[in-house]
C-alpha cells in the first residue's frame, strides 16, 4: 500500500507515532517523521524507518502554530510533488481537576490538540484535492467519548476530532479523500508503564481482555484506514481498547 506514498506523521519521535512511521515503512515510501522537540528520538525513528527499505525526512514543526504548518507542508510538496496520507497524531496533556484547570492549560491542549489537527487537515487539502487522493487518520481517545476526571481539557479536544472528523468526511470523499479516525483506550507507554501496581491494577479492571494495548495495535488500525482497501471508509472511529468502550 505504501509504495510510493508520501506519509506524513505529526509526533513521530516516539510511542504510537513511532509505531506508525514504522507500519508505514517499506521500499518506496516516504515517511515523513514530524516532531516539536526531542530532535534525538526524531533521528531514532526516522533510522528506524530506514533499516525498513524507506526514505526518512524529519520535519520539525509546532501543529498549533499556522505559519509553521503551512510552511512545512509547502516544503513537502515542494520536494516530492504531492501528500498522500496525512496521520495527526500529535498530543499533550495538562491535566487537573476541573475547578484548579487553569485556563493556559486549557488553551495549550486545545491549540494542539485540536486546533493542530485543523491546520494539518487544511494544509493538507491542497495537495490532496489537487492529486484527487488522500487518507487522513486522526488519533482521538476513548477519553473522548467516557469523558476521564482530571481531562475536561483532554476529553474535550478529542471529543472535537470526532465532529471535525466525519464533517470533513463528508466534503471530501467525491474527491476520493477518507478521513478517519482511530481511538486508543489505554495504550503501554510511558505513562502506563509508571503507574504504580494498584493503579494498574484498577486500570486493568475496567479492561475486559485485561491487559493494555500496544503501539503496534494502534498502528495496525491507522495503516488499514489509510490503505486502499479502507477507500470505502470515511467519518468513522475505530476503537482499539481490548472492549473498554463499546459505542
Amino acid at each position: 500500500m505504501a509504495h510510493n506514498k508520501v506519509i506524513l506523521i505529526t509526533g513521530a519521535s516516539r510511542g504510537i507515532g513511532r509505531a506508525i512511521a514504522l507500519a508505514f515503512a517499506e521500499p518506496g515510501s516516504t515517511v515523513i517523521v514530524n516532531y516539536r522537540s526531542g530532535r534525538e528520538a526524531a533521528e531514532e525513528t526516522a533510522e528506524a524507518v530506514r533499516r525498513r527499505g524507506a526514505q526518512a525526512v524529519l520535519s520539525p514543526f509546532d501543529v498549533a502554530q499556522p505559519e509553521a504548518v503551512k510552511a512545512a507542508f509547502k516544503d513537502i510538496t515542494d520536494a516530492f510533488g504531492r501528500l498522500d496520507v496525512l496521520v495527526n497524531n500529535a498530543g499533550i496533556t495538562r491535566d487537573n481537576i476541573f475547578p484548579r484547570l487553569k485556563e493556559s492549560d486549557w488553551d495549550e491542549v486545545l491549540a494542539v490538540n485540536l486546533k493542530g489537527v485543523f491546520l494539518c487537515c487544511q494544509a493538507a487539502m491542497r495537495p490532496m484535492l489537487k492529486q484527487r487522493f488522500g487518507r487522513i487518520v486522526t488519533i482521538t481517545s476513548v477519553v473522548g467519548f467516557t469523558g476521564n476526571a482530571g481531562q475536561c481539557n483532554y476529553a474535550a479536544a478529542k471529543a472535537g476530532i470526532v465532529g471535525l472528523t466525519r464533517s470533513l468526511a463528508r466534503e471530501v470523499i467525491s474527491r476520493n479523500i477518507t478521513v478517519n479516525a482511530v481511538a486508543p483506550g489505554y495504550i503501554e507507554t510511558e505513562m502506563t508503564q509508571a503507574l504504580s501496581e494498584d493503579a494498574r491494577r484498577a486500570l486493568l479492571e475496567q479492561i475486559p481482555a485485561g491487559r493494555t494495548g500496544t503501539p503496534e495495535e494502534v498502528a495496525a488500525a491507522v495503516r488499514f484506514l489509510a490503505s486502499d482497501e479502507a477507500g470505502y471508509i470515511t467519518g468513522q472511529v475505530l476503537h482499539v481498547n481490548g472492549g473498554m468502550y463499546m459505542g
